[in-house]
């Protein structure tokens, strides 16, 4: 009897705290670890009048079978490609990045492309995005965060 009360109990205190935790409203920055996110492109520069190729891009690296995530964003001048690479598939990541920048390189030879696996480029990129969308930054700032990821990306290789 005090078996089956005891497990009731936890039973009980299980239900309640999980149904309790749930978090609809939470940004997918806070989520991109666990789960897969395939944001859109982002431009950055708006007074190009040719088409974006950051789509174009983003479709050529979600190809390639060992990366299952991927964040562009364009700038100016320069392409920024952050990418998440399968588990079982990150020990020939230095190949997957030599890859997959030859074939962009290739593709896209009038392009400047920057090429990351590193999960922290990849979160400030989703922030970066996110914070566009919100209108919480003016096209100014949104250049000088892209610069500043750059230069993240560049003082950790």
């Amino acid at each position: 009897m005090v078996k089956k009360l005891m497990i009731s109990t936890i039973i009980c205190i299980i239900f309640f705290t999980s149904a309790c935790s749930n978090q609809p409203d939470e940004q997918k920055s806070n989520l991109s670890l666990i789960k897969k996110t395939q944001p859109a492109p982002i431009e950055i520069n708006y007074k190009r009048k040719d088409e974006s190729i950051a789509f174009q891009v983003r479709e050529e690296v979600k190809r390639k079978d060992s990366i299952y995530d991927v964040a562009v964003l364009e700038g100016d001048h320069k392409i920024l490609v952050c990418y998440k690479v399968k588990h079982l598939k990150r020990f020939r990541m230095k190949k997957i990045e030599k890859d997959l920048t030859k074939t962009l390189n290739n593709k896209f030879p009038e392009h400047s492309f920057i090429v990351s696996s590193d999960y922290k480029i990849f979160l400030e990129a989703i922030r970066l995005k996110e914070e566009l969308e919100y209108g919480n930054l003016s096209n100014k700032e949104a250049k000088k965060r892209f610069n500043k990821i750059i230069k993240l990306k560049k003082e950790m290789t």
